[in-house]
């Protein structure tokens, strides 16, 4: 039976671009807080990201929303989505290597699906749901549980944080329902202006960027964050979401952990220790599990 989407190996193609481009936001995120504090960094990330998101809606020919009810859920998705995940994401990354970063946020699917069974209810059980979290919990406790015994001190907030992170976009994504109706577009660039607005006053008074001397690779590394992995992405990511649907561009979800693994060890010379790559197959399970749908059998003739 032919596909129902005839451009499918297009679409294909732009998952691979967008896994890719999120499995490289944590070794840009690296890069970038060597010379730029974490806050100054996210604000920036925000704000950028946040005008060509504006540019791309005025290029449509569109206009942001102007009800005050709607940009105050902007303003909550922003903290779920942006402010708190991006900010402990970069202040994790400081002492967390990029593939532990990588792997352990990628279990977002399961945390969200914790979250509909004890609050919204609305996510049907099943065994191969349970089975994925079951694994991704694994996961992370092969990874975070080992360093916590090993008394590792920063690392190990480090990485709770960027589970901490993880629940936030978790949060975000069932919150995200309530934007049914609006062009997908205008909850991300309006959750990104608001990002900006918390952010950037935070950044001057705690951490001074007018006194910062970034090096060029931490500046070269922010713009591509900005640009490619955020505005770029969320683009993509949209468009995505009408032709294969949100089951389908979930994958991304399990696609970026190999690529963000292989990007931090290829470039970055980092390394996974044998507990932690057990935590990766524990994790790419679970997560496959929570968001590969289950084939549906044919029925008999």
């Amino acid at each position: 039976m032919a596909p129902d989407n005839p451009n499918v190996t297009k679409d294909l193609a732009l998952l691979l671009v967008l896994s890719t481009l999120w499995g490289a936001s944590y070794s840009f995120i690296k890069i970038g807080v060597e010379t730029i504090p974490p806050v100054t960094l996210i604000a920036a990330r925000t704000f950028i990201a946040g005008m060509i998101l504006v540019a791309i809606i005025r290029w449509r020919g569109l206009n942001l929303p102007k009800e005050r009810a709607t940009w105050r859920r902007f303003l909550f998705q922003a903290c779920l989505n942006s402010v708190v995940p991006f900010t402990l994401i970069a202040w994790a990354q400081q002492t967390t290597d990029v593939a532990l970063a990588t792997i352990l946020n990628s279990t977002s699917p399961i945390f969200a699906f914790l979250l509909t069974v004890l609050v919204t209810r609305h996510e049907v059980v099943t065994g191969r749901k349970l089975f994925g979290v079951g694994a991704g919990i694994a996961g992370i406790c092969l990874i975070v549980g080992v360093q916590a015994l090993g008394g590792l001190g920063r690392e190990l907030w480090a990485q709770l944080a960027i589970v901490a992170a993880t629940i936030c976009y978790a949060g975000a994504a069932i919150f995200g329902r309530n934007f049914k109706g609006l062009d997908p577009i205008m909850p991300a660039a309006g959750s990104m202006i608001c990002g900006a607005v918390i952010l950037i006053p935070v950044s001057l008074i705690a951490e001074r960027p007018c006194t910062l001397a970034p090096s060029m690779e931490s500046i070269m590394a922010l713009m591509a964050l900005s640009v490619f992995s955020t505005a770029l992405a969320f683009v993509i990511y949209f468009r995505l979401v009408q032709t294969l649907g949100s089951v389908g561009t979930t994958a991304q979800a399990y696609l970026r952990v190999p690529i963000g693994v292989a990007i931090g060890v290829v470039f970055l010379g980092e390394s996974l220790s044998s507990t932690g790559s057990i935590g990766l197959v524990c994790v790419i399970a679970g997560v496959a599990a929570m968001t590969i749908p289950a084939r549906k059998l044919a029925p008999a003739t």
